[in-house]
């Protein structure tokens, strides 16, 4: 079982390093431009998220924004910046296939701000 891990911890960047030079050949653009598009575009994609984050955790733990949905997209965004900074075609497909899936989970999974509970509508009068 370590043997199958290792193999595969070792051999898909040895793919993905041979997939872009290939693609790198079919294209004709050099390999180190499609590495350093990726790194450049996974790291950009960090810092924005990173203080998109803030403001996201912020609106969420003061119960203006729903908390889930908010983890789950800064999330989804921090995994396609890291795939795109790995080196390769490969991971840099899988990024964007991550970035254009349609996860848009704020209408369905509306959380109560804050108490909970039903408002009751009706009128107050104070009894000493």
């Amino acid at each position: 079982m370590r043997i199958v891990l290792l193999l595969i911890l070792l051999g898909f960047p040895a793919v993905d390093i041979y997939v872009t030079i290939q693609f790198a050949a079919w294209t004709g653009i050099p390999v180190w431009f499609w590495l350093g598009a990726g790194m450049v575009g996974g790291s950009i994609l960090l810092r924005n998220e990173r203080g998109t984050f803030r403001a996201k955790t912020h609106a969420a733990l003061s119960g203006q924004a729903p908390l889930l949905s908010s983890l789950l997209d800064s999330g989804r965004k921090v995994l396609a910046g890291i795939l795109f900074i790995l080196p390769g075609v490969v991971t840099d497909v899988a990024a964007l296939a991550l970035l254009a899936l349609p996860i848009n989970l704020t209408g369905r999974l509306q959380t109560q701000a804050s108490g909970g509970g039903t408002v009751l509508d009706g009128e107050y009068r104070r009894v000493d």
